[in-house]
């Protein structure tokens, strides 16, 4: 009896233990396209923010559109840095390589800093469909310093997602950056053109 009753408590206790146990987070974060194209050297000064992102997705968890109305929260898949410092950081790199610049700096990190050009950038859109695709739709204006001429766009972009992986998703939303940082580029040559 004393036998029966001693394992009947460890198997309670195991069991107890093991349905407390919960997933590990997986942690994901964007990247800089290494692809860009390299620009010829240049002098300019970058600072690339404020971004913003809606709200919806302004959290530490990755939201994935489930239906044209209806989200859901992955508790376990996350990003490993607030959204609106991880899409600055990614901008930021791609134009160093795009412009041929090394100084873009973050706009956290401008206070007191001259520079040539600000970046200014409200994501409207960054859904996620794992399997499916990446969408990014985000206004930006480039402003030029010393004149306060300004241009600005909207960059609108659909990624495919590789396969179903947290991992691919985080890739196609990294291509979508780089074409918004394309076209951010792109406004600063047109800026910086001599007149």
């Amino acid at each position: 009896m004393y036998r029966f009753a001693t394992t009947a408590a460890l198997y309670i206790l195991v069991t107890l233990v093991g349905g407390c146990a919960s997933p590990m987070s997986r942690f994901y974060t964007l990247s800089a396209n290494a692809s860009a194209p390299a620009a010829a050297t240049s002098n300019l000064s970058v600072v690339v923010g404020p971004v913003s992102v809606p709200p919806v997705v302004d959290r530490p968890q990755i939201v994935v559109t489930t239906g044209p109305n209806q989200v859901r929260l992955e508790e376990f898949n996350r990003w490993a840095s607030p959204l609106q410092s991880n899409i600055s950081r990614v901008v930021a790199e791609n134009l160093v390589a795009m412009l041929g610049t090394p100084r873009v700096i973050l706009f956290s990190q401008a206070l007191g800093v001259d520079v040539d050009y600000r970046v200014a950038i409200e994501v409207q859109r960054f859904e996620s469909a794992p399997g499916e695709a990446s969408i990014l739709d985000a206004v930006w204006t480039v402003s030029r310093t010393k004149d306060g001429k300004s241009q600005t766009g909207r960059t609108t972009v659909r990624e495919v997602a590789a396969d179903k992986g947290y991992d691919a998703l985080a890739s196609a939303h990294s291509r979508g950056l780089a074409r918004l940082s394309q076209d951010i580029a792109g406004a600063v040559r047109a800026l910086d053109r001599p007149e």
